[in-house]
């Protein structure tokens, strides 16, 4: 008798076992890279979410923005864990779409972050709104360099949503409004910050009269900054998120400006879109995380704190 109960008592805990952990909810974000501050901040704002909303999240990237194979690889390895939802901040627009379909198959919800794909699969896209972004730092530019003068552009590359967003923005900007600029080049740089600097140091030892210069992102601000400083030229320069290097040259006067993201918000919102679709509640195609720009006069607001990540 006493072994039929001590029996009982562990298929009891088996069963309860077995159902504890088919209610844990998994979700794996496949993001970018992690060569940026930038996506350590979105790893922040997911994992937060992951305590708050009592879900499981796994977040990992290539180590290189340019490594889309790697990062296909990664969405394929995530997917074959069977996970209630999925993140991605896609490197190709193109490139992940049939995984993708495999995912939309099995049930799979799908949740972009930063970066969108050319498919309707994602139930929602969390990010910047980086047109109106990029066209705000044309903005700023035109303003600095009073509004004619010979320009470039650094985007980290040409076939991710933001850069081909970043890239177009500006460029449609200035040529809607700013008739006596004039773009000579846009490079990408592949978001590594060595290759971006190699780029704009051949773009500035060609075009001697060149006034100012725009990267689209981390890596590649930095690289025209560090060609800037090799070359000792004087050129505007606008970047795009808010690492400590670029936060130190906008301190030094070295770089005008820059446009920040949300990124803990970007990471959050991911994060809590997937719990909401689990739950079957509608979500918008975009959720916009917002943007700022940032320079020496107001980056030492108070809203600007979270919003300016080491």
């Amino acid at each position: 008798m006493k072994n039929k109960k001590l029996f009982a008592v562990l298929v009891l805990l088996i069963m309860f076992a077995t159902f504890a952990g088919a209610q844990t909810i998994y979700i794996p974000l496949i993001s970018k890279g992690f060569q940026h501050q930038f996506w350590q901040a979105v790893k922040m704002g997911a994992e937060q979410a992951g305590r708050d909303f009592k879900v499981t999240v796994t977040f990992e990237g290539p180590e290189s923005e340019a490594m889309v194979d790697k990062q296909i690889d990664m969405l394929t390895a995530a997917l074959a864990k069977k996970p209630q939802a999925i993140g991605l901040a896609a490197l190709d627009s193109k490139a992940a779409i049939p995984l993708l379909k495999k995912a939309q198959a099995a049930g799979i919800p799908v949740i972009a972050f930063d970066s969108g794909v050319d498919s309707d699969i994602p139930v929602t896209t969390c990010t910047t709104d980086n047109i109106a972004a990029a066209a705000l730092a044309a903005d700023r530019m035109a303003a600095l360099i009073g509004g004619k003068g010979d320009i470039a552009i650094l985007v980290h590359d040409q076939t991710s949503r933001t850069g081909i967003d970043r890239r177009d923005g500006f460029v449609n900007r200035i040529k809607a409004k700013y008739p006596n600029i004039k773009i000579v080049s846009i490079q990408y740089g592949g978001g590594d910050h060595l290759k971006s600097t190699d780029l704009a140091k051949a773009v500035m030892q060609a075009n001697p009269n060149l006034k100012g210069y725009f990267g689209a992102n981390e890596g590649s601000a930095i690289g025209v900054l560090n060609a800037v400083r090799e070359m000792k030229r004087k050129v505007v320069i606008i970047g795009y998120d808010a690492g400590k290097q670029q936060k130190d040259a906008v301190r030094s006067g070295e770089m005008a400006g820059a446009i920040t993201q949300n990124p803990v918000g970007i990471g959050y919102r991911t994060v809590e879109a997937a719990v909401k679709a689990l739950k079957g509640e509608k979500l918008p195609k975009i959720i916009d995380t917002g943007f700022l720009w940032y320079d020496l006069s107001n980056m030492d607001n108070p809203e600007f704190i979270p919003l300016l990540y080491d």
